[in-house]
């Protein structure tokens, strides 16, 4: 396993578009999406997370998109997997699944129906990694997998699984990035799942911010990550207030509904979000077509 590989800069985040007449993924949209991703500057894939609604697939679904995410990338970028399952056994299946097909990382987030303790998802994160050779990324996201992992444990588990190296923290308190900084003494790379954070984020030493947002607003958020590292504060404030407005609509609305109806505001039918899941209300509609104009990202 590669512990050296660290990612920065814009994590791309691709949603997973489905045909409005058989229902399946659409991997010609899909590619389309991935294309747009790189060229405003996204420094790699990352499929099937919250935003590609990866825990709404089936297998065979799950597969097709991960390997076209794969092949399509085809090496341009570093390409990252969600995973996030209920069972080990199936979480262990997908993990050596996304290893096989090439991806560089796997992200893994602990889903739950029971409440898990510490040891039960160290162990889920210890099989995972036994049966892989790439690097694992740690998602924190307790608003979507309904567990929430403390600093400390998640800086116990990098130090502890030899393929864990990463943490993504999306649970939306600015302290958990800076104890992982002061925790590992500034050794752990960690990563901005919460995009309204992005500016205290990146400033508190996040490596890199994974976000959906350049499918609809292009290079913005590349442009305010590099402002950041730059050290040019005044452009990156004035980057940054300019998009907080998109930014928190979509964390509010739901990411995978969001960029789905903002696509269609902008040209592109890419479906609407899987059941459960269901579109904007129709009244939201209006007030993002109000923000994309704003941002000159209406077509």
């Amino acid at each position: 396993m590669n512990r050296t590989l660290e990612l920065t800069g814009i994590i791309g985040y691709p949603i997973t578009p489905f045909s409005n007449v058989t229902g399946k993924v659409n991997i010609l949209q899909l590619q389309s999406i991935i294309d747009g991703l790189i060229s405003s500057g996204s420094s790699a894939i990352a499929a099937l997370g919250s935003a590609g609604e990866g825990a709404y697939l089936d297998t065979a679904e799950w597969e097709e998109t991960a390997l076209a995410t794969i092949h399509h990338v085809a090496d341009r970028v570093p390409v990252i997997i969600g995973i996030s399952e209920l069972t080990s056994s199936d979480a262990v299946a997908r993990a050596v699944f996304a290893d096989k097909a090439g991806a560089k990382t796997v992200m893994v987030s602990p889903m739950s129906y029971y409440k898990l303790s510490e040891d039960e998802i160290f162990d889920h994160y210890q099989a995972i990694s036994d049966a892989i050779s790439v690097p694992i990324m740690v998602y924190n996201n307790p608003s979507t997998s309904g567990i929430d992992m403390s600093p400390e444990f998640m800086c116990k588990m990098v130090n502890s699984i030899t393929n864990v190296t990463m943490v993504k923290e999306s649970s939306g308190d600015i302290r958990r990035m800076h104890q992982l900084h002061m925790l590992s003494n500034g050794t752990l790379p960690f990563y901005n799942g919460c995009n309204y954070l992005a500016l205290e984020a990146i400033n508190a030493g996040a490596k890199g911010w994974c976000s959906a947002a350049p499918i609809l607003i292009g290079d913005l958020p590349k442009q305010l990550f590099d402002s950041i590292k730059s050290g040019d504060n005044d452009m990156a404030r004035k980057l940054f207030y300019q998009q907080i407005t998109f930014l928190e609509f979509i964390v509010k609305q739901g990411l995978a509904a969001s960029i789905k109806v903002g696509l269609k505001l902008q040209g592109t039918d890419v479906g609407s979000p899987r059941l459960p899941l269901k579109d904007l209300p129709a009244r939201e509609h209006e007030v993002l077509r109000r923000i994309l104009v704003d941002l000159n990202r209406f077509n």
